[in-house]
């Protein structure tokens, strides 16, 4: 009974779907499967030695040395500064010109070619230009996919069509660092890197990984050209009045319900983003190899993969602000915790519970964006949320090589004090945006105006 009525449900909520929204998500999986593989890779292939950082190590920089974890962190962060920081731009440009799919296809062909340039690079510096390129391919992908996303959805089902996109998407980040630390060290328990032979050719396992995140941006191009197509009412609604509102507009607020979700996105994407730049740290305290971490990071992405697309359909049926104010409530103690525990698995536990938090955020916070957003403003609205989303993830990675030289604990506290801060923008500055109760027998009945 229990299993007849779970194969109902992922019948009815996937292959219900519009068939353009679950391709969406099918390539931005592929993609996320490749951005996430240098999330685990780039720290290793920095700390391998291959490519030279001793020059740079030790140097102060406004009175601060500069260490191998900040080196790391700049990589990790730069994707993110610079994806971010473009994401209002291009996402106002989708909207003014009408047009998604060629900003979605010009941002992955830059993906792929900066991850196959990485398997070519011997210096530093290379290293970051490539990783500035993959963030500015990023800023044209992710901004125009998430207003599509937004345009083909209703208000009745605009939770769970977030949730399903965000499912797929995030399950490909997910399996990306488990798949890049098996491939790296040749199998489960493996600590060291390993090489290939393929064709004759000798391929270390970083190679490898590259050319596996090469294919991930290949299939989603493709899948892109060949299954999506923008509709016409999105060039029809092409805007012309596409500011961004940080006071609330109605007076009822100090600031505007969008804007405040865009920030509250950036505390918890801090979050999220602090625990990369330790891995070196975190393996030596816990006493693993690189596929235990590869677990642990990917462990907030299973749980919004399981939850993503429930917790967005009941969005959908009991409203949004509940379950984001939940989510960030859960959030405070799953992040500071991480800064305590010693062991992998209650390490892997936390994490899981990190994940739960987030995803009682993403969808319904997207969703409610995308309740208040414009005809033809979709692009310039949500681009906040993601904009933000973005800027944490790059926030992230430098605070936590920064403030580790304090204490292990220290990143962590600072994760939880600014999820804190979070619960108390959207419990007093947002309100509900679904205005639909929810019948004895689940139908869901409007409610008068």
């Amino acid at each position: 009974m229990v299993f007849r009525r779970l194969r109902e449900w992922f019948r009815a909520t996937f292959l219900g779907t519009d068939r353009r929204v679950l391709v969406l998500a099918l390539a931005r999986m592929a993609d996320s499967i490749a951005n996430s593989f240098l999330i685990v890779v780039l720290p290793l292939y920095i700390a391998s030695g291959q490519i030279p950082i001793e020059g740079l190590v030790g140097v102060e920089v406004g009175g601060l040395a500069v260490s191998e974890e900040l080196l790391i962190g700049i990589v990790l962060s730069l994707f993110g500064f610079l994806n971010s920081l473009g994401q209002p731009f291009t996402g106002r440009l989708s909207d003014r010109t009408g047009q998604r799919r060629p900003f979605i296809l010009g941002g992955l062909a830059l993906l792929g070619v900066a991850s196959a340039a990485y398997a070519f690079v011997d210096n530093y510096y290379a290293v970051v230009a490539f990783r500035m390129l993959q963030g500015l391919g990023a800023a044209l992908t992710i901004p125009a996919t998430v207003a599509l996303v937004n345009e083909l959805a209703t208000s009745v089902d605009r939770g769970e069509n977030f949730g399903v996109f965000n499912t797929f998407r995030l399950l490909g980040f997910g399996l990306g660092p488990i798949v890049a630390g098996v491939l790296i060290t040749g199998g489960l328990s493996g600590t060291s890197v390993v090489t290939y032979r393929l064709f004759g050719t000798t391929v270390s396992g970083f190679e490898a990984a590259f050319a596996v995140a090469v294919l991930g941006a290949a299939a989603s191009f493709a899948l892109v050209t060949l299954l999506v197509s923008d509709p016409p009412e999105t060039e029809a609604a092409a805007g012309e009045d596409l500011s961004v509102a940080i006071r609330d507009p109605t007076g009822e607020h100090l600031l505007d319900p969008v804007f405040t979700l865009g920030l509250a996105t950036l505390f918890m994407a801090i979050g999220i983003g602090l625990f990369a730049t330790l891995q070196e740290l975190i393996n030596s305290r816990l006493d693993q190899g690189p596929f235990l971490f590869s677990v642990e990071f990917a462990a907030v992405v299973i749980a919004n993969v399981i939850l993503q697309v429930p917790i967005g359909q009941a969005s959908d049926r009991y409203g949004r602000r509940p379950f984001i104010v939940a989510g960030f409530v859960l959030l405070v103690p799953t992040t500071f915790v991480q800064g305590l525990v010693t062991e992998p698995l209650l390490m892997i536990a936390v994490r899981l519970g990190q994940g739960v938090a987030v995803a009682m955020v993403f969808a319904p916070a997207l969703a409610l964006a995308g309740d208040l957003a414009g005809k033809g403003q979709s692009g310039t609205q949500l681009s906040i949320l993601t904009m933000a989303f973005g800027l944490g993830v790059a926030i992230g990675p430098l605070a936590s090589g920064f403030l580790v030289g304090f204490g292990f604990v220290y990143p962590f506290a600072f994760g939880a004090a600014l999820a804190a801060i979070g619960f108390v923008f959207v419990y007093t500055q947002v309100e509900e945006t679904v205005s639909d109760t929810v019948a004895p027998g689940g139908d869901i009945v409007p409610q008068d105006d």
